[in-house]
């Protein structure tokens, strides 16, 4: 990981210690920037001003949000969740209007937005643990905290959100989600990128240092083992969990590429689209803390991001696996890497470029589990800003 230059103080986290920009001593605490999850305030003040101005695909996107369900869900906050049954899916829809509510609110101003959403995180402050007993926990902690900690971290803007109801919602994070996110899933590895996701954005809603490093930590680890590349060997390294079986863990591949996911031969996109947004929206939080995830991990994000859009455009898995064509799904998550690597680090991703413009803003899923929004959040976003320096 690389150091980024801040304007502010930062502790800068690295795979052997902790350095401290601006001269201050190693092992001060460390400096989270708020809001500073998936957004930052600077990107959405941006944004922000581009809807004011009338500009798409900004005033568009946020015509859907208002359109939708999501902008008018209330508060249905349980004490316990039952994680295989209908307890999912009330979380799951709490979740992205407790999101797409609080985009509302900094985006128009209107106050009933921001009264809501902070109703739907307050009702929520009194979970106490998820009751199914398996993996399943851990994905759908995974799913709903990548969506509650962003929605959580826009809210912290609000006045009208009491210090002691954010602390109390800090709490609930650290008694119910803490125990099923700090233990990796062995299922396939987007269920641990997605738990790395919730993680990330926790980590930085709560304030909790040690959470953000194993974070950062599993998201290393995860990446070299879930995106290939040809350089790694003839098969990837297996991490523990991984089941010990290569083949039958990445469905039998028939050709090893360069951007091939562990799951690209599952079920030709479906998965692999969310291990790929997770993964890039952990290495955005990671950014707007200061730490450049990025750079390391070019290689194996640029290759995936190209070949599955490739893959989308032509109909086809190109050889890759026994079955031909990709998976119908889109959503939309393919912004904020584009944003990062074409935006910021100025690569030419055209097959990205072009899946965007054909198939993505034109007729993806908005929002579905830990996926939402960002062609409203993310599209065409600036290069830098006051807040977004370039790695050093």
């Amino acid at each position: 990981m690389l150091l980024r230059q801040f304007p502010r103080t930062l502790i800068f986290i690295l795979a052997g210690g902790l350095a401290l920009s601006g001269g201050n001593p190693v092992g001060a605490a460390m400096t989270f920037v708020h809001p500073g999850a998936l957004s930052s305030r600077a990107e959405l003040d941006w944004v922000k001003a581009r809807i004011q101005a009338g500009a798409q695909p900004w005033q568009g996107e946020l015509a859907l949000i208002k359109a939708s369900r999501n902008a008018l869900l209330g508060p249905h906050g349980l004490a316990h969740l039952d994680s295989k049954g209908e307890d999912a899916n009330v979380a799951r829809f709490d979740a992205a209007a407790a999101y797409s509510q609080a985009l509302l609110w900094y985006f128009t101003d209107d106050e009933s937005y921001a009264r809501s959403a902070v109703a739907i995180l307050n009702s929520w402050a009194g979970l106490q643990d998820f009751t199914a007993g398996t993996q399943q926990d851990r994905l759908q902690a995974g799913w709903i905290g990548a969506v509650f900690a962003p929605a959580a971290e826009i809210m912290r803007l609000y006045p009208g959100w009491k210090p002691a109801e954010l602390g109390n919602f800090q709490a609930m994070f650290r008694r119910a989600f803490y125990p099923q996110l700090t233990l990796a899933s062995t299922w396939n590895g987007n269920v641990d990128l997605t738990q790395i996701d919730a993680l990330m954005a926790i980590a930085v809603f709560n304030e909790d240092e040690g959470l953000f490093r194993q974070g950062l930590e599993r998201l290393r680890k995860r990446s070299r083992a879930y995106f290939y590349l040809v350089t790694d060997g003839p098969r990837p390294q297996p991490i523990e969990g991984d089941g010990g079986d290569l083949d039958k863990f990445w469905f039998h591949p028939l050709k090893w590429v360069d951007g091939l996911t562990q799951e690209t031969c599952r079920d030709n996109g479906h998965h692999a689209q969310f291990a790929l947004g997770s993964a890039l929206h952990a290495a955005e939080t990671a950014w707007h803390q200061g730490v450049d995830v990025y750079t390391e991990n070019q290689p194996r994000f640029t290759a995936a991001l190209e070949l599955l859009a490739g893959q989308f455009l032509a109909g086809s898995m190109q050889g890759v696996g026994s079955k031909d064509r990709p998976d119908p799904d889109r959503y939309d998550t393919w912004e904020v890497g584009y944003h990062h690597y074409h935006g910021r680090a100025g690569l030419d991703l055209p097959n990205t470029r072009r899946l965007l413009l054909e198939q993505i803003r034109t007729g993806s899923v908005r929002a579905v589990w830990n996926l939402n929004y960002e062609t409203l959040t993310h599209a065409d976003l600036p290069a830098g800003s006051t807040t977004d320096k370039k790695a050093r």
